[in-house]
């Protein structure tokens, strides 16, 4: 039997993902991207991987939770083929209660956890104090834990991924051939745009993020939830803050007082973050489907 041949246009996490599974099952991988691997949101900061909240179960939710936790094994192999850390680690959640109502609803999330998540993980309301230093402020002395929430470095992952597709025998070019087979399109907000050019409605937009690295070596502590905010400790030394959401924008790429207003709020609610310069801002859009599902 030949071996299909799949060809995946766009170097992001998403579609190298596919990539590496497509491999995985014996088939000839091209994977074609115009600009570089990571070139558009997989070339972020922040890389929180976190749950819905564990309520109103639906089929989306079920599928989040087992790709949480598949994510453990999938990134070790990533590793193991590529020699390359891709900066995962799961080490769980605290997020902020700020009043008496977000603990009620907490700790009835907590039962719901107990039930929909089988095991795999908890989500407990614990006292703030007992967090040690590297916890977020919050107004009632109570935040919520959870051990499903992961990390990982999206710069670090798509590298990972990318020397993992090369060493399996994939190729990434810029250059579509002549006979594609099956075709994948995972090309982001650009794509989400097309899609919805050729439906005649829309599927979905862009949205624009920006997030900050600062020096700070927290390397295995969970990251931090309040306010809006993600704070994300990185194996490397680093911690990410971030990020805006912002539906109109003039240039995608650039970073502003918006982006300061984040690494304030951070700061506040993490003081340990008082004193962490800031070492690299990054701004870039990612792809946002109408449902908030993931699109391919």
């Amino acid at each position: 039997m030949s071996r299909p041949r799949i060809t995946i246009f766009g170097a992001g996490i998403f579609g190298l993902s596919v990539a590496f599974f497509c491999l995985k099952k014996g088939a000839y991988v091209r994977v074609v991207e115009k600009r570089r691997v990571g070139a558009g949101a997989s070339g972020g900061v922040v890389g929180a991987l976190s749950p819905h909240i564990p309520e109103n179960w639906n089929a989306k939710k079920e599928f989040q939770l087992e790709s949480l936790v598949m994510a453990q094994d999938f990134w070790a192999d990533v590793a193991a083929i590529s020699g390359h850390d891709p900066g995962y680690a799961r080490v769980g959640r605290l997020q902020s209660l700020g009043d008496d109502r977000a603990v009620a609803l907490a700790l009835a999330r907590g039962i719901g956890a107990d039930n929909l998540w089988c095991g795999k993980a908890r989500w407990q309301v614990v006292p703030a104090d007992t967090a040690g230093p590297w916890a977020p402020v919050s107004a009632t002395g109570l935040l919520v834990h959870d051990t499903l929430s992961a990390r990982v470095h999206p710069q670090q992952a798509s590298a990972a991924l990318a020397a993992a597709v090369t060493a399996m025998g994939g190729e990434i070019t810029d250059t579509p051939p002549d006979a594609p087979g099956r075709e994948v399109w995972a090309t982001g907000h650009e794509g989400l745009a097309a899609l919805s050019q050729d439906l005649g409605r829309t599927v979905g937009n862009g949205v624009k993020g920006q997030g900050a690295l600062l020096a700070l070596d927290r390397a295995g502590a969970p990251q931090l939830y309040g306010d809006g905010i993600h704070i994300v400790p990185h194996g490397d030394g680093t911690v990410a803050v971030g990020s805006t959401s912002e539906r109109d924008f003039d240039d995608p790429d650039s970073t502003d007082a918006q982006l300061q207003t984040v690494v304030d709020k951070a700061r506040q609610l993490c003081p340990d973050l008082a004193h962490a310069p800031v070492i690299a801002r990054w701004a870039g859009v990612r792809p946002r489907a109408r449902s908030r599902a993931p699109m391919l």
